[in-house]
């Protein structure tokens, strides 16, 4: 049996195909803490111990985008490993916190394929499950990306595209992970604005910005033990039409959530992502910034926390947040956007209102 680890071309996917991903990961305070300083991140929730629990958690969960990306990158060698890139998400939902010393092991399934025009690549299709050391499953998500084709020639079958939901339902939101004691977030941020205070079709710019640069994106791509060729192997990509390595997209992620804190301070945890774009690609030395956009405020009785559907824009290289565009679906992407994501988040309620009998 051949030790080449090659990784899976388009070719080599077939519907119903299951992965159980290799080596399991135990997530722990130190990579919580190197995240923050690769992202900048100031979650309130994530950053102590002491607010975790002024805030009814007995400690501070690992933040959701590092699950995610440290889950996403399981997936990698089997899924993603001959990628051109990650294309988008869809139906992904935070389930459970992770903390310090839980172990995530992960499985996907292929549930959709479709050959590219040029014959040399295909989108392939996959549903992933994250589950800890007691089997409970913390996050699961849909993903799509386009991989190459070892051969140009070989034939595939007919395309196979899946049923995805537009958006999570409300009632599928884990919303009873926060207790009442969520509530004094804003004695620890020192910034009043709660689920109550946002309005749909408020747009927030949020100030500041990032540069990327080689270093820190590759070591937050080890991080999440993200082994795809497009973020590491700058030979590789030179011969390719980006011509040099991408940065990998949930890292952009994670450094416009983190940008997003200046206007959500309050901000307790992403609790699904409904669906989301890479729309451009970012390389070493691009500068990012983020606007958002509330599409929705979700309201739910007797709950201590409330939830915002946001559009969380991304754009590279402009001058002021306040020139990113939010594209209409029948308009062409703007040429500096680099991320367009549908998501919900959970912030405390300043009123908890209940059904009276």
């Amino acid at each position: 049996m051949s030790k080449q680890r090659s990784g899976n071309f388009f070719e080599d996917f077939h519907l119903g195909q299951r992965f159980a991903h290799a080596t399991p990961r135990t997530l722990g305070l130190a990579d919580q803490s190197l995240y923050i300083a690769l992202t900048g991140s100031r979650a309130c929730l994530h950053s102590a111990d002491t607010t975790a629990q002024a805030l009814g958690f007995a400690r501070r969960p690992i933040e959701d985008l590092l699950v995610f990306n440290t889950a996403f990158g399981k997936t990698v060698p089997d899924i993603s490993l001959n990628a051109v890139a990650n294309l988008g998400y869809a139906e992904l939902r935070f389930l459970e916190p992770v903390f310090d010393g839980d172990t995530l092991g992960v499985e996907s399934e292929v549930i959709g394929l479709k050959e590219n025009a040029n014959r040399r690549s295909g989108v392939v299709y996959v549903r992933s499950s994250a589950r800890n050391q007691h089997g409970r499953e913390v996050l699961g998500w849909v993903r799509w990306v386009m991989v190459h084709k070892r051969d140009a020639a070989a034939a595939c079958g007919e395309p196979v595209l899946p049923s995805l939901a537009a958006h999570v339902a409300p009632d599928a939101l884990a919303l009873q992970v926060f207790g009442e004691q969520v509530a004094s977030a804003p004695r620890v941020t020192g910034c009043s604005d709660q689920y109550e205070d946002y309005a749909v079709g408020e747009r927030i710019d949020h100030p500041a910005a990032m540069t990327l640069n080689d270093s820190d994106h590759s070591l937050a791509t080890r991080l999440y033990q993200n082994t795809a060729k497009a973020h590491f192997d700058a030979a590789t990509m030179a011969r390719s039409p980006m011509q040099r390595r991408l940065v990998y997209g949930g890292h952009v992620m994670s450094i416009c959530k983190a940008l997003a804190y200046d206007g959500f301070e309050n901000l307790l945890s992403i609790l699904a992502i409904h669906g989301g774009r890479h729309v451009a690609p970012t390389f070493a030395g691009d500068t990012l910034r983020c606007a958002t956009q509330v599409v929705e405020c979700l309201d739910f009785e007797g709950a201590p926390v409330g939830a915002l559907r946001l559009r969380m824009v991304g754009a590279k290289n402009v001058e002021a947040t306040e020139q990113i565009r939010f594209t209409a679906p029948s308009e062409p992407p703007d040429p500096h956007t680099v991320l367009d994501l549908d998501l919900t988040v959970a912030l405390p309620k300043k009123r908890i209102h209940r059904q009276h009998p």
